[in-house]
């Protein structure tokens, strides 16, 4: 990470192994990861956090999202069929749960996910959530950018 306020992940690498415990966690439960991937990258667009952003949008690609989905996530609303019902279900969860003190979780959007993944895979979705908006606070708070990456 470079510029910053603080460099968190130095002074203290507990709190980040802590976070790698819960990223471990959802990522070994089976979700696809070009799932996991859009989720972490709309939160991180709500949330500012370019470093985040950063990260997921590579990871994204690795994970095979192609580039007009990438270019359109923010707008993945207004995307047509683009995004499959999955995902925005997913996008919709991740949206309500990122901005819970605007109105919460609707029954709607509750439903749309839970019609759609089991108990297991909506708890895995919440904490990928939750913790994807802990990163993005961390980093968003201490000013860590992202480092500029060569051109390839």
């Amino acid at each position: 990470m470079s510029g910053g306020r603080l460099a968190f992940h130095d002074v203290d690498p507990e709190a980040v192994k802590a976070l790698l415990g819960v990223e471990q966690y959802v990522h070994a439960g089976g979700l696809d990861e070009s799932l996991l991937a859009l989720l972490k990258m709309r939160a991180s667009q709500i949330n500012g956090c370019a470093w985040c952003l950063d990260m997921h949008v590579a990871e994204a690609r690795k994970a095979g999202v192609d580039q007009q989905r990438l270019d359109l996530l923010a707008t993945w609303r207004e995307a047509g069929t683009l995004f499959t019902q999955r995902e925005r279900a997913v996008l919709a969860l991740t949206e309500a749960v990122t901005l819970i003190s605007v109105a919460g979780v609707s029954d709607e959007v509750w439903r749309d996910v839970t019609d759609i993944f089991d108990g297991k895979e909506t708890v895995r979705l919440l904490m990928a959530i939750g913790a994807i908006n802990v990163w993005n606070r961390l980093n968003v708070a201490t000013h860590n950018e992202p480092s500029a990456r060569s051109a390839t």
